[in-house]
């Protein structure tokens, strides 16, 4: 419950004037490989630097472009696809400086627009994405996504810290079996579809619901398995980008238990009040000068969300999550998270519909 009061007093006053014809691309994305065919290969090996900013966006194209007659083809760029959530937020960590070395003077993403833009092992959150990327690449290799590639796949390792990734399919199996399966499992799945998927909000058919389920559950477990490899990392960034990496974490579980379909222009409405820059040490929301009033709110209720799930031992989420065991408040908890910065007029209204659906649901096992 307090979690959605802190959604409302954090964001119930948000700009209701967002566009919703976003065209935000990640950085460089034209210049990207649109196949595995595109990669140089020597001695029968392709091989990808998930190091290098173009060739990790890569990875993520390749998977758009080969799951793109499963998901959706009604849109011009493949946009109802779901896993444009994975390149988008690439590309946002890439302009805002999370993608560079903490130790160093942050950069605000400057270079970005260079193709040879590098990605540091020592950035937490290049760290934790390394599992939203390579991971679900290999899930669907291992799924059969790339019958015709003749050639065998290497990835490259960083130049530090090597023991915290894997770099195939059968040593990721080893450092998590259910993380690997999970991605599998999700690109098994919608293989089976039989007709274009158009992924929506807030109605989901039953094909795209489950999809979704599959998405999430391997996303919030590639967060939970990345997390203590890269928490060595968290102190080489300011204590306030600290607690807002570990706070995204804990409100990534919130938005999964919506089933929030992470298409194009979805993705692109929800990030859109993210911090445009690197926390320092001096920053403390909702009082940062240099952002926006949407942006300093949106990282106080990231906060406050993470300080009142740990208060109550997690109880916050068990109790959203219990909320959304029904398709009526999955649906509820995908308009609120749509529309409290789009039109938070709806908010009150969605919030009793949540609430509703929280007593109906107390049943529910979480």
């Amino acid at each position: 419950m307090l979690f959605l009061l802190c959604l409302v007093l954090a964001l119930g006053s948000a700009n209701p004037e967002v566009s919703s014809d976003n065209e935000i691309y990640p950085p460089l994305w034209e210049f990207v490989p649109e196949s595995l065919d595109d990669f140089i290969v020597s001695e029968e090996k392709a091989v990808i630097d998930p190091w290098l900013y173009l060739d990790r966006l890569a990875m993520y194209k390749i998977l758009l472009n080969v799951t793109a007659q499963f998901l959706d083809m009604k849109e011009p760029g493949n946009k109802k696809n779901v896993l444009w959530g994975l390149p988008l937020q690439n590309g946002w960590q890439c302009l805002t400086g999370r993608l560079d070395d903490p130790t160093q003077q942050p950069l605000g993403g400057q270079k970005c627009n260079s193709d040879q833009k590098s990605i540091s092992p020592k950035s937490w959150w290049a760290c934790m994405n390394y599992y939203l990327a390579v991971i679900p690449f290999l899930g669907a290799i291992d799924a059969g996504f790339f019958p015709r590639f003749n050639h065998s796949i290497v990835i490259s390792p960083p130049v530090e810290f090597q023991s915290d990734f894997c770099y195939s399919i059968e040593e990721c199996r080893s450092f998590s079996t259910e993380l690997m399966d999970k991605w599998k499992s999700f690109f098994e799945l919608i293989k089976t579809f039989n007709k274009e998927v158009e992924m929506s909000v807030p109605s989901l058919s039953k094909e795209e619901d489950k999809a979704l389920s599959y998405m999430w559950a391997a996303h919030v477990h590639s967060i939970n398995v990345g997390l203590p490899r890269c928490s060595k990392r968290l102190h080489y960034h300011s204590n306030p980008e600290e607690n807002f990496g570990k706070d995204w974490a804990t409100a990534v579980e919130f938005i999964a238990a919506t089933n929030f379909p992470t298409n194009f222009q979805s993705t692109n409405n929800f990030q859109k009040f993210l911090p445009h820059r690197v926390l320092l040490a001096n920053d403390q929301a909702p009082h940062i000068d240099d952002f926006s009033e949407e942006e300093n709110r949106v990282l106080a209720t990231l906060h406050a969300i993470n300080k009142y799930n740990k208060i109550t031992g997690g109880y916050l989420l068990k109790l959203w999550k219990k909320a959304m065991c029904s398709e009526e408040g999955k649906a509820a908890g995908r308009n609120l998270l749509q529309n409290m910065i789009t039109d938070p007029k709806l908010a009150p209204e969605t919030i009793a519909r949540i609430i509703i659906e929280m007593v109906k649901n107390s049943g529910c096992k979480v």
